[in-house]
Parts: C-alpha cells; structure tokens; sequence
C-alpha cells in the first residue's frame, strides 16, 4: 500500500499545481475589484471561444482527477488505520 500513497500524493501534488495554474489562465470575466479601479478595459479581439472550451474541460478534467485522487487517498488512511 505503501507504493500506491506514495503515487498518489506525488499525483496530488502535481494535480494541485497544474489545477492552480489553469485556473489562472483562465480569462477574467469582469467585474472584480480591478474594475473599481479601472482596470475592466479589455478587448475580446484576442480571445478565442475553441481556446477558452478547450480550456475549461481540461480544467474540469484535473479538478475531477484531482478530486478523485483525494478520495482515494481518504480511503487508503481509513484502511490502514
């Protein structure tokens, strides 16, 4: 079991990274405290929709491997006691 936690939380890890880092890509979508101070100036001539989807369900995909991961994790700690 020992093999498995240990691949797990070096996925974990990994997961956590790669999750955090896609979130930050993601484009804003207006409306924060940036536009109080104005920054809420942007242009849509730069974006593009099949990016942004392609984005957002690999983003999905990690949460849900990242979720998963967790619960596995959770198991093995209440097996081995």
């Amino acid at each position: 079991m020992t093999a498995l936690r240990i691949t797990l939380q070096v996925l974990l890890v990994l997961t956590s990274f790669l999750v955090i880092l896609l979130v930050l890509l993601h484009k804003g979508k207006g409306g924060g405290l940036s536009d109080m101070f104005g920054g809420g100036v942007s242009t849509n001539a730069g974006s593009s929709g099949v990016a942004e989807r392609n984005l957002n369900r690999l983003t999905i995909g990690l949460a849900v491997l990242w979720t998963v991961v967790v619960v596995l994790l959770g198991l093995i700690q209440r097996v081995e006691g």
